[in-house]
């Protein structure tokens, strides 16, 4: 078993993933959802909160396609950006990135106000390309 293996491996044991295998079908999904959702995320005459609520959930289902792809599934939707490095192999500074993106995220849906700027949109889109990119490494989505 390789490293990123088995820190998903004592995720798992701890109750934080569980086992449980993507599809081809639900993987192609979340690819083909974050791919239209970031591409929508960079479409600059839309509203920043846009962007940025755009650009977030591509990130997701990238990060969440990953995960799956390796046989887990999380219910908390920062566990798929934290464990990023162990699926994907993503730096830390892009998981921090979507970290960051994650709690601006909880005060829009939670709190009614977004309080992200420019800034923040552009990185989690670039954050959202990282992540896409590594995703092709993986044997399955080879086309």
């Amino acid at each position: 078993m390789t490293e990123p293996r088995k820190e998903l491996a004592n995720l798992a044991r701890i109750g934080k993933l569980s086992v449980e295998s993507g599809t081809p079908g639900e993987i192609e999904g979340l690819l083909k959802s974050g791919r239209e959702r970031l591409a929508d995320a960079r479409l600059q005459n839309l509203a920043l909160s846009s962007r940025f609520d755009l650009a977030y959930n591509a990130a997701h289902a990238f990060s969440l396609a990953a995960l799956r792809w390796h046989g887990y599934r999380s219910d908390n939707r920062y566990l798929v950006f934290q464990v990023l490095p162990h699926t994907l192999g993503v730096p830390a500074e892009i998981w921090r990135i979507l970290s960051k993106a994650h709690e601006q995220r909880n005060v829009a849906e939670y709190e009614g106000h977004f309080e992200g700027d420019a800034t923040l949109v552009e990185s989690l889109i670039k954050g959202a390309e990282t992540v896409a990119a590594a995703l092709e490494s993986l044997p399955l989505l080879e086309e």
